[in-house]
């Protein structure tokens, strides 16, 4: 039946299925999708959004980085918003509200338009493995696929165990089985394995909801988007959602299934994300607050189907129903299926190297949930990222590695790879040391002319990077050069309650000002014509603006991103001998051992391992 060897075979059809096999075919690599179901590719198995703090960084350097994740999102998407304004702009973050069936749709799309991309719905069953190095899958139906390289994106299939109250039952998603076999001849082969928890509200009715008891949650009135191609636009229409909140008497309703509770009665073993507890677990946790909002979300524009967003829950139905009933607004609430929570396994991403190879097995790689992350956006880039690094391995050309300083995506996976995760691990701004380097506005110069280079973006994508870096150099070089009248420019200071001016300056130390927009100086006269002179748009002067007035906090951290990058040049030769090294603390020795850091920046950030320790690490390798 497949009577050709693949380059690439990428399984599971989620946000890092897709992405993988999106990133093989797009560099020219024969690639294979196999999905249990193919009706279900991009598939939002919880929150209908994209984005959010952090990973809304990640999407747009998904997006920079030639991926799909962006401008599916802005295709599907029924509201947008830009989170943390009141903040500085390394933590503005973009997140939409999407809607879930054009979502998968608009997935399903894109990837069938994709020249060098097959799929087959089918269950891989197993691997094929001939001495350290992957050859193919087998699947349950015992049709056997030749690949040169195999990328896993099994979700929360492996295993995956549903539980609702004290009934449990086998499934990677509400409707769907879950994926056997792959878990037990990975463990055979010598990986360790584990089990991890998530979970997910009850879906309801929206025409059983009072809205007007709510309070309204609209999108921003100046709309922006995710992808900076001109593939998709702007939302000009949006749609609400609304928030209302839990109260005493809903935390003793739940509180009476506590007994019947999955979590509380020792059936679920497995440990959950942190920052997205269920909402028994957060009536628990934080019995002093006596109430907790919730966030009613509109799966679509057209279906009356609703996400109930902070009552994620595995609770017995009859206590979801009977809770939820007593929330204001939801007094005739009506279920289209309740919350669960799922079990799965998970592999230790402390196996893997940084280009999510498998350290045990060649040519083998793995990418979002199987490596212990939460959430779309995490398993996107990794699977963007795995993709790459396949075609680039049986290209034997060099390995696509992002450092902390270039992306979020280099955070993650530098993350997971140095300290592992023993949680569900989600992206936050404070995980990135460089955050002012890694803003949502830059994400395309960090780095599409890398994308570039692999053959992910075309050359229309540099040349707009091009003309945004040369016409920021450009206006901010302008503003350093360019005098104000003081006496125009105290009119505007005392309107902001500025500190005047004694005489004529350059535009750019007035702007620099914190009190001081863009908005507000350009109308001067100079300002407007050199706008319009150069036929700048918005993009371009965020940018400007950014520059400008974080100018000394950018140069700190490009600063010390130099300092890493010095460490990061020291390399450890493979299957280095820390164990020889008495002087090494014994933790140090264990943790180094295991994980075999290729750099000794990445040893630095190992948990356990001291700066002590990579005193002595330079002295034994004569640095």
């Amino acid at each position: 039946m497949f009577d050709k060897e693949y380059d690439v075979i990428v399984v599971g059809a989620g946000h890092a299925g897709s992405e993988a096999a999106a990133a093989a075919a797009n560099m020219g690599a024969s690639t294979l999708l196999i999905t249990m179901n193919l009706q279900t590719i991009g598939q939002m198995s919880c929150n209908p959004a994209m984005g959010g703090i952090a990973k809304g960084q990640i999407v747009r350097e998904i997006d920079a980085l030639g991926g799909l994740s962006g401008i599916v999102s802005d295709k599907s998407a029924i509201q947008f918003k830009m989170l943390n304004l009141s903040k500085g702009p390394a933590m503005w973050s973009p997140r939409t509200q999407n809607d879930r069936m054009r979502f998968a749709e608009e997935w399903r799309m894109q990837l069938e338009n994709l020249e060098h991309l097959d799929f087959y719905q089918d269950m891989v069953s197993s691997l094929t493995i001939e001495g350290d190095k992957v050859t193919g899958v087998r699947t349950s139906l015992g049709i056997q696929v030749k690949g040169k390289s195999v990328v896993l994106t099994n979700g929360t299939f492996l295993n995956g165990l549903i539980h609702i109250g004290d009934k449990q039952f086998g499934g990677g998603r509400a409707g769907e089985r879950a994926a056997t076999g792959i878990t037990e001849q990975l463990v055979s082969l010598g990986f360790d394995s584990g089990r991890m928890k998530t979970g997910t509200p009850p879906r309801v009715d929206g025409r059983s909801l009072d809205y007007s008891k709510m309070i309204p949650q609209p999108g921003d009135d100046l709309v922006s988007k995710f992808s900076y191609t001109n593939l998709t636009s702007k939302l000009t229409t949006q749609r609400d959602c609304h928030m209302t909140y839990t109260s005493t008497l809903v935390h003793d309703l739940l509180r009476e299934g506590f007994d019947r509770s999955p979590m509380f009665n020792g059936r679920i073993q497995s440990i959950g994300p942190r920052y997205c507890p269920s909402i028994e677990d957060k009536i628990d946790r934080f019995a002093d607050k006596d109430r907790h909002q919730l966030f009613v979300e509109p799966e679509g524009w057209d279906t009356c189907e609703v996400y109930v967003n902070g009552f994620s829950t595995s609770l017995p139905e009859d206590v979801q129903f009977k809770a939820l009933r007593s929330v204001v607004g939801f007094e005739n609430v009506k279920f289209f299926r309740p919350g669960y929570a799922i079990e799965y396994d998970y592999f230790p991403p402390t196996q893997l190297m940084h280009t999510l190879e498998t350290k045990i097995v060649k040519n083998l790689y793995f990418a979002g949930q199987i490596n212990g992350t939460t959430g779309y956006e995490e398993a996107a880039s990794q699977g963007l990222m795995a993709g790459i690094n396949a075609v680039r391995k049986i290209r034997e050309e060099e390995s696509f590695i992002l450092k902390r300083d270039e992306a979020y995506i280099g955070v993650l996976i530098d993350d997971l790879i140095t300290k592992g995760t023993e949680e569900p691990y989600r992206m936050f701004t404070s995980r990135a040391e460089y955050r002012t380097l890694l803003r949502q506005d830059n994400a395309d110069l960090r780095l599409t002319p890398r994308a570039h280079e692999l053959g992910l973006v075309t050359d229309e994508a540099i040349k707009r990077v091009e003309r945004k870096s040369e016409e920021t150099e450009k206006m901010v070089q302008f503003l350093k050069n360019t005098s104000y009248d003081f006496k125009e420019m105290n009119v505007l200071l005392e309107s902001k309650k500025s500190a005047a001016v004694k005489q004529h300056d350059k535009y750019f130390k007035v702007f620099a000002r914190p009190q001081i927009d863009l908005s507000d100086i350009r109308e001067f006269p100079e300002i407007k014509s050199y706008i319009e002179e150069h036929d700048l748009n918005e993009d371009i002067l965020e940018q400007v603006e950014v520059q400008v007035k974080y100018s000394g906090y950018i140069e700190k951290e490009k600063s010390n991103a130099d300092k890493l990058h010095r460490l990061e040049n020291v390399k450890i030769p493979a299957g280095y001998d820390f164990k020889s090294i008495k002087s090494l603390s014994y933790e140090a020795r264990e943790k180094l051992t295991a994980i075999q850091p290729a750099t000794v920046s990445q040893a630095s950030r190992i948990s356990g391992v001291s700066p002590s320790d990579i005193s002595v690490l330079l002295v034994h390798m004569g640095r």
